[in-house]
Protein backbone atom coordinates (compact mmCIF):
# COMPACT_ATOMS: atom_id res chain seq x y z
CA UNK A 1 0.00 0.00 0.00
CA UNK A 2 1.40 3.53 -0.88
CA UNK A 3 1.34 6.35 1.81
CA UNK A 4 0.31 9.25 0.60
CA UNK A 5 3.00 12.18 0.67
CA UNK A 6 2.06 14.58 2.43
CA UNK A 7 -0.42 13.52 5.12
CA UNK A 8 0.41 12.59 8.61
CA UNK A 9 -0.55 9.95 10.21
CA UNK A 10 1.19 8.40 13.14
CA UNK A 11 0.14 5.50 15.93
CA UNK A 12 1.01 4.97 19.70
CA UNK A 13 1.32 1.42 20.12
CA UNK A 14 1.51 0.07 23.37
CA UNK A 15 2.27 -3.59 24.87
CA UNK A 16 -0.24 -4.14 27.05
CA UNK A 17 2.56 -6.18 29.60
CA UNK A 18 2.26 -3.64 32.14
CA UNK A 19 0.95 -0.29 33.41
CA UNK A 20 1.26 2.86 31.38
CA UNK A 21 3.91 5.08 32.81
CA UNK A 22 5.45 8.33 31.86
CA UNK A 23 7.68 7.23 28.93
CA UNK A 24 4.71 5.21 27.52
CA UNK A 25 2.68 8.16 27.76
CA UNK A 26 4.94 11.19 27.13
CA UNK A 27 5.22 8.95 23.56
CA UNK A 28 1.55 9.09 22.88
CA UNK A 29 1.35 12.87 23.49
CA UNK A 30 4.12 13.38 21.44
CA UNK A 31 2.86 11.40 18.87
CA UNK A 32 -0.80 12.97 19.53
CA UNK A 33 0.78 16.69 19.31
CA UNK A 34 2.85 16.09 16.22
CA UNK A 35 -1.14 14.75 14.16
CA UNK A 36 -2.91 17.57 15.34
CA UNK A 37 -0.92 20.21 14.61
CA UNK A 38 -0.25 18.76 10.90
CA UNK A 39 -4.04 17.93 10.87
CA UNK A 40 -2.96 14.10 10.80
CA UNK A 41 -4.41 11.20 11.96
CA UNK A 42 -3.75 9.44 15.70
CA UNK A 43 -3.96 6.13 15.69
CA UNK A 44 -3.98 3.54 18.67
CA UNK A 45 -2.63 0.18 18.06
CA UNK A 46 -2.57 -2.45 20.53
CA UNK A 47 0.53 -4.60 20.27
CA UNK A 48 -0.82 -7.91 22.19
CA UNK A 49 1.32 -10.32 20.71
CA UNK A 50 3.80 -11.03 24.02
CA UNK A 51 1.24 -13.57 25.54
CA UNK A 52 3.61 -15.09 28.14
CA UNK A 53 3.88 -11.24 29.72
CA UNK A 54 0.17 -9.92 29.26
CA UNK A 55 -1.17 -8.16 32.46
CA UNK A 56 -5.04 -8.49 33.31
CA UNK A 57 -6.33 -5.25 32.80
CA UNK A 58 -3.70 -3.16 31.53
CA UNK A 59 -5.50 -2.66 28.01
CA UNK A 60 -8.23 -1.19 30.01
CA UNK A 61 -5.67 1.14 31.95
CA UNK A 62 -3.65 2.27 28.69
CA UNK A 63 -7.13 3.46 27.12
CA UNK A 64 -8.59 5.39 30.44
CA UNK A 65 -4.81 6.86 30.70
CA UNK A 66 -5.48 8.46 27.37
CA UNK A 67 -9.15 9.50 27.77
CA UNK A 68 -8.02 11.01 31.40
CA UNK A 69 -5.64 13.35 29.26
CA UNK A 70 -7.68 13.88 26.58
CA UNK A 71 -5.52 12.20 23.93
CA UNK A 72 -8.25 11.10 21.47
CA UNK A 73 -7.57 8.67 18.77
CA UNK A 74 -8.80 8.87 15.49
CA UNK A 75 -8.77 5.00 14.73
CA UNK A 76 -8.35 1.74 16.82
CA UNK A 77 -7.96 0.55 18.90
CA UNK A 78 -6.85 -2.32 17.12
CA UNK A 79 -5.04 -5.28 18.47
CA UNK A 80 -2.50 -7.47 16.29
CA UNK A 81 -3.72 -10.60 18.61
CA UNK A 82 -6.42 -10.52 15.63
CA UNK A 83 -4.12 -9.98 12.73
CA UNK A 84 -1.79 -13.55 12.81
CA UNK A 85 -3.13 -14.35 9.54
CA UNK A 86 -1.69 -10.80 8.13
CA UNK A 87 1.68 -11.65 9.46
CA UNK A 88 2.41 -15.36 8.74
CA UNK A 89 1.23 -14.60 5.02
CA UNK A 90 4.74 -12.08 5.28
CA UNK A 91 6.70 -14.40 7.13
CA UNK A 92 5.58 -17.00 4.49
CA UNK A 93 6.54 -14.40 1.65
CA UNK A 94 9.96 -14.01 2.95
CA UNK A 95 10.66 -17.82 3.36
CA UNK A 96 9.15 -18.46 -0.28
CA UNK A 97 11.77 -15.68 -1.41
CA UNK A 98 14.74 -16.99 0.55
CA UNK A 99 14.71 -13.92 2.82
CA UNK A 100 14.22 -15.76 6.00
CA UNK A 101 14.55 -19.82 6.94
CA UNK A 102 12.83 -21.91 9.72
CA UNK A 103 14.65 -22.11 12.78
CA UNK A 104 14.36 -25.65 14.77
CA UNK A 105 16.86 -24.84 17.60
CA UNK A 106 15.39 -25.53 21.05
CA UNK A 107 14.98 -23.22 23.97
CA UNK A 108 17.63 -24.91 25.77
CA UNK A 109 20.59 -24.80 22.80
CA UNK A 110 19.78 -21.10 22.77
CA UNK A 111 20.34 -21.05 26.66
CA UNK A 112 23.53 -22.62 26.54
CA UNK A 113 25.05 -20.75 23.49
CA UNK A 114 24.25 -17.74 25.31
CA UNK A 115 26.14 -18.70 28.29
CA UNK A 116 28.92 -19.50 26.47
CA UNK A 117 28.93 -15.88 24.52
CA UNK A 118 29.11 -14.73 27.64
CA UNK A 119 31.75 -16.84 29.71
CA UNK A 120 34.02 -15.37 26.05
CA UNK A 121 32.65 -11.58 26.74
CA UNK A 122 31.31 -11.94 22.98
CA UNK A 123 28.37 -9.98 21.82
CA UNK A 124 24.79 -12.10 22.89
CA UNK A 125 23.60 -13.61 19.30
CA UNK A 126 21.92 -16.31 17.34
CA UNK A 127 25.06 -18.43 15.84
CA UNK A 128 23.10 -19.38 12.38
CA UNK A 129 23.10 -22.98 12.87
CA UNK A 130 20.06 -23.77 11.05
CA UNK A 131 20.42 -21.02 8.56
CA UNK A 132 22.06 -23.32 6.43
CA UNK A 133 20.16 -26.55 6.71
CA UNK A 134 19.44 -28.77 4.16
CA UNK A 135 15.92 -29.84 2.52
CA UNK A 136 16.72 -33.31 3.67
CA UNK A 137 17.91 -31.95 7.02
CA UNK A 138 14.89 -29.94 7.96
CA UNK A 139 12.71 -32.44 6.66
CA UNK A 140 14.13 -35.05 9.47
CA UNK A 141 13.76 -31.81 12.20
CA UNK A 142 10.23 -31.51 10.95
CA UNK A 143 9.43 -35.14 11.12
CA UNK A 144 10.69 -35.24 14.95
CA UNK A 145 7.85 -32.58 16.02
CA UNK A 146 9.88 -30.02 16.26
CA UNK A 147 7.84 -26.68 15.78
CA UNK A 148 9.94 -24.22 14.42
CA UNK A 149 10.71 -20.21 14.24
CA UNK A 150 11.25 -18.33 11.32
CA UNK A 151 14.27 -16.08 11.23
CA UNK A 152 15.02 -13.24 8.94
CA UNK A 153 18.29 -13.73 7.04
CA UNK A 154 20.48 -10.30 8.02
CA UNK A 155 23.25 -9.74 5.16
CA UNK A 156 26.48 -10.69 7.11
CA UNK A 157 28.43 -7.98 5.77
CA UNK A 158 28.04 -4.16 4.89
CA UNK A 159 26.45 -1.51 6.67
CA UNK A 160 22.84 -0.32 7.63
CA UNK A 161 21.93 3.54 7.49
CA UNK A 162 18.96 5.50 8.19
CA UNK A 163 17.80 8.78 8.97
CA UNK A 164 16.60 10.10 12.27
CA UNK A 165 14.66 13.10 12.42
CA UNK A 166 16.18 13.82 15.83
CA UNK A 167 19.49 12.42 15.48
CA UNK A 168 20.69 12.69 12.05
CA UNK A 169 22.21 10.00 9.95
CA UNK A 170 22.79 6.80 12.09
CA UNK A 171 25.23 3.67 10.36
CA UNK A 172 24.71 0.23 11.86
CA UNK A 173 27.83 -2.44 10.75
CA UNK A 174 25.48 -5.44 9.86
CA UNK A 175 28.18 -7.74 11.03
CA UNK A 176 26.65 -6.45 14.69
CA UNK A 177 23.29 -8.18 13.73
CA UNK A 178 21.89 -11.45 13.95
CA UNK A 179 19.36 -13.02 12.39
CA UNK A 180 16.71 -12.31 14.96
CA UNK A 181 13.07 -13.83 14.75
CA UNK A 182 10.40 -13.05 12.81
CA UNK A 183 7.41 -15.83 14.27
CA UNK A 184 7.81 -17.53 17.07
CA UNK A 185 6.70 -21.12 17.42
CA UNK A 186 3.08 -20.54 18.71
CA UNK A 187 2.30 -18.81 15.29
CA UNK A 188 2.68 -15.28 16.87
CA UNK A 189 4.69 -12.41 15.27
CA UNK A 190 7.50 -11.04 17.29
CA UNK A 191 8.09 -6.77 17.60
CA UNK A 192 10.17 -6.31 14.87
CA UNK A 193 7.46 -8.28 12.02
CA UNK A 194 4.58 -6.85 13.09
CA UNK A 195 4.98 -3.21 13.77
CA UNK A 196 6.99 -3.18 10.41
CA UNK A 197 3.71 -4.46 8.85
CA UNK A 198 0.88 -3.08 10.56
CA UNK A 199 3.22 0.62 9.76
CA UNK A 200 3.18 0.00 6.25
CA UNK A 201 -0.21 -1.46 5.98
CA UNK A 202 -1.99 1.63 8.20
CA UNK A 203 0.12 3.84 6.18
CA UNK A 204 2.07 5.71 8.93
CA UNK A 205 3.86 8.57 8.06
CA UNK A 206 5.76 9.02 10.82
CA UNK A 207 7.04 7.01 14.10
CA UNK A 208 8.17 8.60 17.14
CA UNK A 209 9.51 6.22 19.54
CA UNK A 210 11.20 5.80 22.45
CA UNK A 211 15.31 6.01 21.90
CA UNK A 212 15.18 2.84 23.31
CA UNK A 213 14.18 1.00 20.08
CA UNK A 214 17.14 2.45 18.21
CA UNK A 215 19.09 -0.46 18.36
CA UNK A 216 16.12 -2.07 16.62
CA UNK A 217 16.61 0.11 13.64
CA UNK A 218 18.23 -1.34 11.68
CA UNK A 219 17.07 -4.85 11.84
CA UNK A 220 13.32 -3.16 10.93
CA UNK A 221 15.41 -1.03 7.52
CA UNK A 222 16.56 -4.34 6.76
CA UNK A 223 13.25 -5.49 6.57
CA UNK A 224 11.64 -2.89 4.65
CA UNK A 225 14.14 -3.71 1.99
CA UNK A 226 13.31 -6.97 2.34
CA UNK A 227 9.62 -6.72 1.57
CA UNK A 228 9.94 -3.66 -1.05
CA UNK A 229 8.64 -1.17 1.57
CA UNK A 230 8.94 2.64 1.89
CA UNK A 231 9.94 3.09 5.60
CA UNK A 232 8.07 6.24 7.20
CA UNK A 233 9.83 8.88 8.66
CA UNK A 234 11.57 7.86 12.12
CA UNK A 235 12.08 10.07 15.45
CA UNK A 236 13.37 9.06 18.66
CA UNK A 237 12.88 10.48 21.32
CA UNK A 238 14.80 10.90 24.07
CA UNK A 239 15.16 9.30 27.68
CA UNK A 240 13.97 10.48 30.86
CA UNK A 241 15.75 9.90 33.52
CA UNK A 242 15.56 10.62 37.54
CA UNK A 243 17.34 13.98 39.08
CA UNK A 244 20.48 11.40 40.13
CA UNK A 245 20.66 10.89 36.03
CA UNK A 246 19.78 7.28 36.67
CA UNK A 247 16.82 5.12 34.57
CA UNK A 248 13.40 6.69 35.81
CA UNK A 249 12.50 4.46 38.47
CA UNK A 250 9.41 4.43 41.24
CA UNK A 251 12.10 5.33 43.42
CA UNK A 252 12.55 8.90 41.74
CA UNK A 253 8.85 9.05 42.20
CA UNK A 254 7.99 7.64 38.89
CA UNK A 255 4.14 5.64 38.96
CA UNK A 256 1.73 4.17 36.44
CA UNK A 257 -0.39 7.12 34.93
CA UNK A 258 -3.23 6.15 36.77
CA UNK A 259 -1.83 6.29 40.22
CA UNK A 260 -1.02 10.30 39.03
CA UNK A 261 -4.73 10.59 38.03
CA UNK A 262 -5.76 9.18 42.17
CA UNK A 263 -3.05 11.14 43.35
CA UNK A 264 -5.00 13.96 42.64
CA UNK A 265 -2.80 15.91 39.53
CA UNK A 266 -4.64 17.50 36.49
CA UNK A 267 -4.67 16.35 33.29
CA UNK A 268 -3.97 19.71 31.96
CA UNK A 269 -0.84 20.32 34.53
CA UNK A 270 -0.11 16.74 33.32
CA UNK A 271 0.03 17.08 29.68
CA UNK A 272 2.17 20.78 30.01
CA UNK A 273 4.41 18.86 32.28
CA UNK A 274 4.95 15.79 30.20
CA UNK A 275 5.12 17.87 26.69
CA UNK A 276 8.71 19.39 28.46
CA UNK A 277 9.99 16.28 29.00
CA UNK A 278 12.13 16.51 25.88
CA UNK A 279 10.81 19.29 24.09
CA UNK A 280 10.39 22.88 24.33
CA UNK A 281 8.77 26.32 23.17
CA UNK A 282 12.28 28.00 24.17
CA UNK A 283 14.81 28.39 26.93
CA UNK A 284 11.74 30.15 29.54
CA UNK A 285 7.87 29.27 28.70
CA UNK A 286 6.83 26.88 31.22
CA UNK A 287 3.62 27.08 31.28
CA UNK A 288 1.60 26.17 28.06
CA UNK A 289 -2.51 25.54 27.19
CA UNK A 290 -2.81 22.16 25.67
CA UNK A 291 -3.59 24.12 22.09
CA UNK A 292 -0.61 26.16 22.45
CA UNK A 293 1.58 23.21 22.52
CA UNK A 294 -0.22 21.98 19.71
CA UNK A 295 -0.03 24.92 18.07
CA UNK A 296 3.85 25.31 18.48
CA UNK A 297 4.97 21.20 18.71
CA UNK A 298 7.57 20.49 16.00
CA UNK A 299 9.97 17.91 16.15
CA UNK A 300 12.96 20.56 15.65
CA UNK A 301 12.42 21.50 19.23
CA UNK A 302 12.69 18.15 20.63
CA UNK A 303 16.30 17.42 22.46
CA UNK A 304 18.49 14.71 21.72
CA UNK A 305 19.36 14.73 25.24
CA UNK A 306 17.73 12.98 28.12
CA UNK A 307 14.92 14.70 29.48
CA UNK A 308 14.99 14.93 33.67
CA UNK A 309 12.18 13.89 35.60
CA UNK A 310 11.39 16.89 38.90
CA UNK A 311 8.50 15.34 41.12
CA UNK A 312 8.59 18.95 42.55
CA UNK A 313 8.42 20.63 39.28
CA UNK A 314 5.26 19.04 38.71
CA UNK A 315 3.47 19.93 42.10
CA UNK A 316 4.51 23.03 42.01
CA UNK A 317 2.77 23.17 38.06
CA UNK A 318 -0.12 21.28 38.92
CA UNK A 319 -0.62 23.76 42.12
CA UNK A 320 -0.51 26.45 39.76
CA UNK A 321 -3.19 24.94 37.58
CA UNK A 322 -5.48 24.20 40.58
CA UNK A 323 -5.15 28.33 41.39
CA UNK A 324 -6.29 28.70 37.74
CA UNK A 325 -9.45 26.94 38.09
CA UNK A 326 -12.81 28.84 38.81
CA UNK A 327 -13.75 28.09 42.44
CA UNK A 328 -16.72 26.25 41.59
CA UNK A 329 -14.52 23.96 38.72
CA UNK A 330 -11.76 23.61 41.97
CA UNK A 331 -15.03 21.98 44.41
CA UNK A 332 -15.77 19.93 41.57
CA UNK A 333 -13.21 18.07 41.34
CA UNK A 334 -11.74 18.12 44.45
CA UNK A 335 -15.45 16.98 45.62
CA UNK A 336 -14.15 12.81 44.57
CA UNK A 337 -11.51 12.73 46.90
CA UNK A 338 -13.10 14.50 49.55
CA UNK A 339 -15.53 11.62 49.44
CA UNK A 340 -13.00 8.87 49.09
CA UNK A 341 -10.21 10.09 51.60
CA UNK A 342 -12.13 12.26 54.69
CA UNK A 343 -12.44 9.82 57.98
CA UNK A 344 -15.37 7.06 57.07
CA UNK A 345 -17.28 8.55 60.39
CA UNK A 346 -18.07 11.56 58.58
CA UNK A 347 -21.56 11.45 57.04
CA UNK A 348 -21.92 11.02 53.88
CA UNK A 349 -22.90 11.91 51.04
CA UNK A 350 -21.25 15.81 52.19
CA UNK A 351 -23.08 19.14 51.51
CA UNK A 352 -22.01 20.35 48.52
CA UNK A 353 -23.15 23.65 49.62
CA UNK A 354 -20.37 23.74 52.64
CA UNK A 355 -18.03 22.28 50.63
CA UNK A 356 -18.56 25.21 47.98
CA UNK A 357 -17.92 27.96 51.34
CA UNK A 358 -14.42 25.77 52.18
CA UNK A 359 -12.87 25.20 48.87
CA UNK A 360 -11.38 29.46 48.99
CA UNK A 361 -9.55 28.83 51.59
CA UNK A 362 -7.93 26.21 50.52
CA UNK A 363 -8.01 26.70 46.80
CA UNK A 364 -4.45 28.58 47.19
CA UNK A 365 -2.74 25.96 49.37
CA UNK A 366 -3.25 22.52 47.92
CA UNK A 367 -0.25 21.14 45.14
CA UNK A 368 -2.91 18.17 44.08
CA UNK A 369 -6.36 17.70 44.66
CA UNK A 370 -5.60 14.30 47.12
CA UNK A 371 -4.10 17.23 49.50
CA UNK A 372 -7.94 18.90 50.08
CA UNK A 373 -9.19 16.36 52.54
CA UNK A 374 -5.93 16.11 54.88
CA UNK A 375 -6.14 20.12 54.28
CA UNK A 376 -9.89 20.54 55.55
CA UNK A 377 -10.84 17.47 57.87
CA UNK A 378 -11.25 19.58 60.54
CA UNK A 379 -14.50 21.48 59.13
CA UNK A 380 -16.02 18.11 58.84
CA UNK A 381 -15.21 16.65 62.07
CA UNK A 382 -17.20 16.58 65.01
CA UNK A 383 -13.76 17.51 67.36
CA UNK A 384 -10.47 18.12 65.81
CA UNK A 385 -8.10 15.49 67.62
CA UNK A 386 -4.79 17.46 68.94
CA UNK A 387 -2.29 17.67 71.70
CA UNK A 388 -2.62 19.92 74.61
CA UNK A 389 0.69 21.14 73.80
CA UNK A 390 -0.21 23.05 70.92
CA UNK A 391 -2.28 25.48 73.11
CA UNK A 392 0.97 26.24 75.06
CA UNK A 393 3.69 26.70 72.52
CA UNK A 394 3.87 30.44 72.40
CA UNK A 395 1.74 31.42 75.76
CA UNK A 396 1.91 30.16 79.18
CA UNK A 397 -0.79 28.04 80.19
CA UNK A 398 -2.59 30.64 82.42
CA UNK A 399 -2.10 33.39 79.97
CA UNK A 400 -4.04 30.68 77.26
CA UNK A 401 -6.38 30.32 79.81
CA UNK A 402 -7.07 33.73 80.36
CA UNK A 403 -7.20 34.47 76.17
CA UNK A 404 -9.66 31.35 75.99
CA UNK A 405 -12.35 32.34 78.60
CA UNK A 406 -12.29 36.23 77.37
CA UNK A 407 -12.66 34.65 73.29
CA UNK A 408 -15.13 32.90 74.68
CA UNK A 409 -16.91 35.57 76.19
CA UNK A 410 -16.14 38.17 73.80
CA UNK A 411 -18.22 35.83 70.74
CA UNK A 412 -20.92 34.55 72.74
CA UNK A 413 -22.01 38.45 72.51
CA UNK A 414 -21.13 38.42 69.28
CA UNK A 415 -24.42 39.09 66.88
CA UNK A 416 -23.16 38.46 63.51
CA UNK A 417 -20.77 35.66 62.21
CA UNK A 418 -18.53 36.22 59.64
CA UNK A 419 -15.15 37.08 59.01
CA UNK A 420 -15.10 41.05 59.27
CA UNK A 421 -17.16 40.58 62.65
CA UNK A 422 -14.93 38.39 64.19
CA UNK A 423 -11.77 40.34 63.01
CA UNK A 424 -13.20 43.41 64.37
CA UNK A 425 -13.69 41.87 67.72
CA UNK A 426 -10.95 39.65 68.37
CA UNK A 427 -7.65 42.09 66.92
CA UNK A 428 -8.64 44.49 69.75
CA UNK A 429 -8.93 41.45 72.65
CA UNK A 430 -5.38 41.10 71.72
CA UNK A 431 -4.35 44.63 72.76
CA UNK A 432 -6.41 43.88 75.51
CA UNK A 433 -4.72 40.96 77.25
CA UNK A 434 -1.42 42.27 75.97
CA UNK A 435 -0.66 39.61 73.62
CA UNK A 436 0.88 39.73 70.06
CA UNK A 437 -1.71 38.89 67.63
CA UNK A 438 0.63 36.19 66.47
CA UNK A 439 0.45 34.52 69.33
CA UNK A 440 -3.35 34.83 70.36
CA UNK A 441 -4.44 34.50 67.08
CA UNK A 442 -2.32 31.13 66.98
CA UNK A 443 -3.87 29.57 70.13
CA UNK A 444 -7.13 30.43 68.40
CA UNK A 445 -6.57 28.62 65.29
CA UNK A 446 -5.28 25.59 67.12
CA UNK A 447 -8.21 25.58 69.61
CA UNK A 448 -10.96 25.91 66.47
CA UNK A 449 -8.52 23.59 64.01
CA UNK A 450 -6.71 21.58 65.85
CA UNK A 451 -3.24 22.58 63.91
CA UNK A 452 -0.93 25.31 63.89
CA UNK A 453 -0.78 25.87 60.22
CA UNK A 454 -5.09 26.17 58.22
CA UNK A 455 -6.45 28.83 56.02
CA UNK A 456 -6.94 32.37 57.64
CA UNK A 457 -8.31 32.72 60.98
CA UNK A 458 -10.97 34.24 60.58
CA UNK A 459 -12.54 33.07 57.42
CA UNK A 460 -12.01 29.88 58.84
CA UNK A 461 -14.43 30.81 61.95
CA UNK A 462 -16.87 31.91 59.88
CA UNK A 463 -17.66 29.11 58.01
CA UNK A 464 -16.99 26.72 60.77
CA UNK A 465 -20.07 28.34 62.79
CA UNK A 466 -20.50 29.96 66.39
CA UNK A 467 -21.93 26.96 67.81
CA UNK A 468 -18.85 24.55 65.93
CA UNK A 469 -16.14 27.23 67.73
CA UNK A 470 -17.60 28.09 70.43
CA UNK A 471 -17.65 24.69 71.51
CA UNK A 472 -14.19 23.85 70.16
CA UNK A 473 -12.78 27.09 72.52
CA UNK A 474 -14.85 25.67 75.24
CA UNK A 475 -13.02 22.12 74.74
CA UNK A 476 -9.73 23.80 74.31
CA UNK A 477 -10.32 25.49 78.16
CA UNK A 478 -11.07 21.50 78.90
CA UNK A 479 -7.99 20.77 77.98
CA UNK A 480 -5.64 23.19 79.93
Amino acid sequence: MARSEGIVRVRFAPSPTGYPHLGNIRTALFNWLFARHHGGTFILRIEDTDVARLVEGATDTILDSLRWLGLDWDEGPYHQSERLEIYRGVADQLLKDELAYLCYCSLRRLESMRQEQTKKKQPPGYDRRCRHLTREQRAELEASGVTPVVRFKSPLEGQTSFCDLIRGEIVFDNSTLDDFVLLKSDGYPTYHLANIVDDHLMEISHVLRADEWLSSTPRHMLLYQALGWQPPNLAHLPMILGPDRAKLSKRHGAAAVDEYRDQGYLPEAMINFLALLGWSLDDKTELLSRQEIVNHFSLDRISKTAAVFNRDKLDWMNGLYLRGLKLEEFGKRASPFLERDLPLEIERPLDAGYIRQIMPLVQERAKTLAEVPQLTEFFFVDKPEYDAGLLTTKLERAEALEALRASVAKLEELQNWDAASLESVLRPLADELNLKTGEFFGLLRVATTGRTAAPPLFQTMEVLGRERCLERLRAALGKL
